[in-house]
């Protein structure tokens, strides 16, 4: 536990600081304040040193150096229980700091402002990193205060813990001042190199059994900014690799319906989706539409696991994972029948705020992730035959499978049930050509959802023979005209969406 008894106070962000600095004075901690800061502190009737009376130095060449001073950092650095350290400072007649809250000039805001080049130069903080890197490399004996956000949780633990901090605490804001730190130092690069840089702080999870084949390795990391990964384990053997991949579509997949909407992925891709109100009929159709593929897959649902859909999911074949976002105590009863089936408690809440990011030969590909969805109101009928109200519920259904099939991809449904699914294909007549093969019964009466356009009519008019009666598509093709006027002359119903969903 480290006692505070000093505070040196330099902040540009002054949220919070005035209440801060009171909760602290009410705990007859003695505070050190540089400039404005102690300006705005004293016009609030608080009591502070400056630090001129500590250093007997001014401010010099128009603030750039304040805190840059051997009493300052002697009084930071010093290692309490070090008897050299201790007898430097008395001899010195230096006095302890026990807490240094301080954050920088904000060069990242600035960058984004129409400021000149020698402008931004002042931007560039040097003695707020510097006391606070001072302070975490010395944080059993020094609390740094990095951050507005901080002081609430930091005034409550010296509160209830008579003016002192837990060593756990002390260690979190020091890695927190890390953090922050290099973000800063990134964003002077980006500035000077006259590129964006971007850093991920990745941190390990865990270490997975192997990677996509048993001769790679596997692990899985985290963003250090993240509390979680988003999932927790129940039960079940370790989680391998490509599970992870299969959870992701799969949990992806079912959090893009607000229905009762259960799905069954394999190799990342859809082999079976399906809504109902009861969890338990939207599973079993989900299976149906492709039971063969399902053997082994990865079942996605978006509500509460229930009895009787465990029972189900238990009777269907063997499944490697099971994703939703809870499960009823008999549910879990159940599945614990299955020692090796992996039960995943899936965060349906959580938003994608990150990007997208694949290793190339060439580098690496960033992208904004494919969150986009179409509304009714905003989609287009280009052909004369308008869709059924229930052909509308199969379009939209089937244009938000096709967004987590791989490209070329073609999903045929109907009664909001995927009847068959052709993805992964060179060419998109192949790829219809594919899910008319795969779908377990007849396609007539049916909708297909195409995630890009069509640029010739021969899918059309694969489509006609088999009966299938309204597609979604995004249009855009240079022979729109033409895809239109055989869907006209066939009697086929046609939704632009204007927006494409590949998946490589």
């Amino acid at each position: 536990m480290l006692k505070i008894r000093r505070a040196l106070i330099s902040v540009w962000d002054k949220r919070g600081i005035i209440d801060f600095a009171k909760k602290l004075k009410s705990l007859n901690i003695e505070i050190i304040s540089t400039g404005k800061t102690a300006s705005l502190l004293r016009r609030s009737k608080i009591d502070v040193k400056t630090v001129y009376s500590i250093t007997s130095f001014p401010e010099i060449l128009s603030g750039r150096v304040k805190t840059l001073h051997p009493r300052v950092f002697g009084a930071i650095l010093a290692n309490k229980k070090h008897p050299l350290h201790m007898e430097d400072l008395k001899n010195l007649g230096i006095e302890p700091i026990d807490m240094v809250v301080v954050n920088f000039y904000p060069f990242p805001k600035m960058v984004k402002e129409k400021v000149s080049f020698d402008q931004m130069l002042e931007y560039i903080d040097i003695g707020g990193p510097a006391m606070l890197r001072a302070a975490a490399k010395n944080f059993k004996n020094v609390a740094c205060v990095s951050s507005p956000q901080q002081y609430r949780r930091i005034i409550e633990e010296l509160e209830k813990n008579r003016g002192m901090l837990k060593e756990e605490a002390l260690r979190e804001l020091a890695c927190e001042v890390f953090r922050i730190t290099k973000d800063y130092d990134t964003a002077i690069y980006g500035f000077l190199k006259k590129r964006e840089v971007l850093v991920w702080d990745l941190e390990k999870i865990s270490h997975l059994r192997y990677g996509e084949n048993p001769h790679q390795k596997g692990e899985l990391f985290k963003l250090s900014t993240e509390e979680g990964v988003g999932f927790r384990q129940i039960q079940g053997k370790h989680l391998s690799f490509n599970n992870l991949l299969d959870l992701d579509t799969a949990l992806s997949l079912v959090k893009d319906f607000n229905e009762p909407t259960v799905t069954i992925i394999k190799h990342a891709s859809p082999c079976g989706v399906a809504q109902d109100k009861k969890l338990f009929r939207a599973f079993l159709k989900a299976h149906q539409a492709d039971p063969v593929s399902s053997f082994g897959g990865i079942v996605g649902l978006n509500r509460k696991v229930d009895g009787k859909t465990a029972k189900e999911v238990l009777k269907s074949d063997f499944k490697e994972c099971i994703i939703a976002p809870s499960y009823s105590k008999e549910a879990l009863r159940l599945f614990s029948s299955k020692r090796n089936l992996r039960i995943i408690e899936g965060n349906f809440v959580k938003s994608t705020k990150y990007k997208d990011i694949r290793r190339i030969v060439f580098g690496y590909l960033l992208q904004d992730p494919d969150e986009v969805t179409c509304e009714k109101n905003l989609l287009k009928v280009v052909t004369k035959k308008k869709p059924t109200d229930k052909e509308w519920k199969d379009l939209l259904f089937a244009w938000r499978v096709v967004k987590f099939v791989k490209s070329n991809a073609i999903v045929i449904a109907k009664n909001r049930i995927t009847l068959g699914i052709g993805g992964g294909q060179p060419s998109r007549v192949g790829a219809v050509e594919l899910a008319i093969k795969r779908a377990y019964k007849s396609p007539k009466g049916a909708v297909l959802a195409s995630d890009g356009f069509f640029p010739k009519t021969d899918s059309i008019k694969l489509m006609k023979k088999y009966g299938i009666r309204s597609i979604i598509q995004p249009g855009g093709s240079i022979r729109d005209k033409e895809i239109i006027e055989i869907c006209n002359k066939l009697n086929i119903s046609m939704v632009f969406t204007g927006i494409r969903h590949f998946r490589h």
